[in-house]
């Protein structure tokens, strides 16, 4: 290890342990500083963007330590083994992996990546990417409590994103069954050089050097997507969503755009649809629910900087068809029609 390695993880861990410091003990600091550096909606935009940071922050670090482990422990054989060659099966054995891993839509890209790069289908790896962030358990949960009454909405958030899954991983599979989808970044150069500058150490070492190694490569580029989403926030006034409400496909869509923009985490944005439920289409709302933890500003920086732009484009277009046309079939089931 360098010795400007060894500094950066020094500075890493030091800034990790500062947020975990406001996390817990910030109530009174952080407004005052606020006061004093910003003004007017900017304080808002940092307001925002330190709860975006705050809130994602645990998971970017659990996706972090997962990759790792991958990294360090799993080996291509396994890969291969766990995960069958034909498709159909990858793609269910990657639903039930979704099921079992509860990470939001942040961390589960690292996973995807060191998968990937072990020997995963791609096709597989699209499984995970759209079903890790919606079919676990935990957003399970939460969704219960913010739709217990509202059993469409409950469990079609659920379907749809099987469906959105199955439909986008096989337009994968089609289109880049046998095509390299990642980009050679240079945190994996400065990963494989201190793998074997750190090879005979021990494991867990080479664990955690790794995990501090990916959560420098992922959340730089998370905090200037959720800058950017905090921007957004701040500044795209809820009221002029009101009006395209009344149209289905116009909510609909504006639904996606606004998921796309609050970039909420999976866990929590369940609460945040149903405030709006009086407003707009059920279907509107599943969009809400569906593709916001798929797609937002803030992971697609974090895709750029894992997958290659031409796969994260098609990724995008497809994810945002499916989503949109499933979503209005559904909310056409739901009202009995338009």
């Amino acid at each position: 290890m360098t010795i400007s390695s060894s500094l950066k993880d020094i500075f890493l861990f030091g800034l990790f342990l500062f947020i975990v410091y406001l996390f817990f003990f910030g109530n009174d600091e952080i407004p005052q500083i606020i006061g004093v550096i910003f003004q007017d909606k900017w304080k808002n935009v940092f307001v925002v963007f330190l709860g975006i940071l705050l809130e994602a922050l645990p998971f970017i670090v659990m996706g972090a330590f997962m990759a790792s482990v991958i990294q360090i422990f799993v080996s291509e054989d396994i890969i291969q083994r766990l995960i069958p060659k034909r498709p159909i099966p990858a793609m269910i054995t990657a639903l039930i992996a979704s099921v079992i891993i509860p990470v939001c839509e942040c961390a589960i890209i690292p996973v995807v990546r060191r998968l990937i790069q072990k020997g995963m289908p791609v096709h597989a790896g699209t499984i995970l990417l759209i079903g890790a962030p919606i079919l676990n358990f935990v957003v399970f949960g939460s969704t219960y409590y913010a739709f217990q009454h509202q059993p469409e909405i409950l469990y079609g958030r659920f379907i749809l994103c099987i469906f959105t899954a199955v439909i986008a991983g096989t337009v994968i599979y089609i289109s880049f069954n046998k095509v390299s989808i990642l980009k050679n970044t240079m945190e994996d150069l400065t990963l494989y050089r201190s793998l074997n500058q750190n090879r005979g150490s021990s494991k867990l070492k080479g664990v955690l050097h790794h995990t501090c190694q990916e959560f420098f490569a992922v959340g730089k580029v998370f905090m200037i997507g959720a800058f950017l989403a905090s921007i957004a926030q701040v500044y795209v006034q809820q009221s002029m969503l009101i009006e395209p409400a009344k149209d289905p496909v116009y909510s609909t869509i504006i639904m996606m755009v606004f998921a796309f923009i609050l970039s909420l985490c999976s866990e929590a944005d369940a609460f945040v649809a149903a405030s709006l439920g009086h407003v707009f289409h059920p279907g509107a709302i599943l969009a809400f629910l569906v593709y916001g933890p798929i797609l937002d500003l803030k992971n697609v920086f974090v895709m750029l900087s894992s997958f290659k732009s031409k796969f994260v484009l098609f990724y995008f277009l497809v994810v945002t068809i499916t989503v949109l046309l499933l979503s209005l079939l559904a909310g056409h089931l739901i009202n009995g029609g338009f």
